[in-house]
């Protein structure tokens, strides 16, 4: 067994990895996150034996991480057939890094989606697509670019490009035939500002324009990534990604004979989709290898589900003002949600499952390239809005 070991400033974690662990299966539709989760036994404490079938058992020895990445700190590598007090310093300043790279989006977002003729549809786009966010998409797709070669400048067009369609997808998301929210990233939704018409067709426009930026501003990318890169996103979005997940979701509200299954069909379709292609795309242009890509895959799909049973979380758990949107919005609309199934403890400690498996889906990389990875998994994990 080997332990990754962090500094206690930083995370106080202690993460466990081991040859038996079962990887997530490679194709998103056969994807079933339950049985994939392995029993740490750690300690003496027994199983969940409740009507759940929530599967996984945590022992006490996996402590409750903090998101606090901020903090320059050693991050030691400990293996069983090692000196167990060698040390691997990597410095690396979390908020720094996340705050470079988001201005760096945010200008270049600036800058591809200018306000022009006709003013109004434009204005519309920008206010969405400019109204903030964590960046937590384009930032992925560029770390992960980073991690197996690629640099920020080459990613950046179709870093921009998932931008966009996140924010096409939170368009069309808050309308009153979709989730019906008034508020998104602390401001009136877009629909609430410029009417339901231009709203549909702000995000009509910035889905059409994400492929056409990576098709024509890729400079420097090979032709055949440029492609995989536009069947990736395609897949990611389409009737079989994202949309599947949002027509699932919308149907399945008020059902009370539904179990875990269909919550991860839903997101990890709705919500997982785009962070997977958010990660894939980034390393196809970076260069990796196949094996490579397929780890990040795996790796963000963890993550992926991780930021949908966090977002179930804090649903419940925070103020509308905390969050910059409608709090116990799934509640009121009795939608299928993690607490709802498994209770909010349990809810948490599969999120902290989630982030080891993803975190074992990096230990082949180098860890100095991986550590933005690292910290954005944490980051996710811990998030509070």
């Amino acid at each position: 067994m080997s332990i990754i070991l962090f500094n206690q400033c930083v995370h106080q974690s202690l993460l466990f990895s081991s040859r038996n662990t079962n990887l997530l299966s490679v194709g998103m539709p056969n994807c079933n996150f339950k049985y994939s989760l392995v029993q740490v036994n750690t300690t003496n404490k027994r199983p969940d034996t409740g009507s759940s079938s929530y599967k996984t058992m945590l022992g006490s020895s996996l402590i409750q991480t903090r998101p606090n990445c901020s903090v320059t700190t050693p991050l030691q590598f400990v293996d069983e057939s090692e000196n167990k007090d060698e040390e691997k310093p990597i410095a690396f300043e979390f908020k720094k890094y996340m705050f470079s790279k988001a201005n760096a989006i945010n200008e270049a977002l600036d800058k591809c989606v200018s306000l022009r003729h006709p003013e109004k549809i434009h204005e519309a786009m920008r206010y969405s697509l400019l109204a903030g966010g964590k960046r937590v998409r384009p930032i992925l797709c560029i770390a992960s670019c980073e991690l197996v070669g690629g640099s920020e400048e080459l990613v950046m067009p179709s870093a921009c490009a998932i931008e966009m369609i996140h924010t096409m997808s939170l368009i069309h998301d808050d309308l009153p035939c979709m989730d019906n929210d008034d508020l998104r990233r602390g401001k009136p939704t877009n629909h609430k500002v410029f009417g339901e018409d231009v709203a549909v067709l702000a995000g009509d426009a910035l889905l059409a324009f994400a492929f056409e930026h990576i098709a024509c501003s890729a400079q420097g990318v090979e032709p055949q990534k440029v492609l995989r890169v536009i069947c990736e996103l395609g897949r990611a979005i389409g009737s079989e990604g994202l949309v599947a997940g949002q027509v699932v979701d919308l149907s399945s509200g008020g059902l009370s004979n539904v179990g875990l299954d269909l919550l991860e069909y839903i997101h990890v379709h709705k919500t997982a989709a785009l962070l997977e292609g958010s990660v894939v795309i980034g390393a196809i242009i970076g260069g990796g290898s196949d094996e490579e890509i397929e780890r990040l895959r795996k790796f963000a799909r963890c993550i992926g589900l991780l930021f949908q049973v966090v977002d179930d979380i804090l649903d419940v758990t925070k103020s509308s003002q905390e969050l910059g949107k409608t709090a116990c919005k799934d509640l009121v609309a009795d939608k299928l949600t993690y607490p709802k199934l498994l209770g909010l403890e349990k809810s948490r400690e599969f999120a902290q499952e989630l982030n080891r498996q993803a975190r074992d889906q990096l230990s082949v990389f180098d860890v100095e390239k991986a550590k933005p990875l690292i910290c954005l998994a944490d980051y996710i994990a811990h998030r509070q809005n």
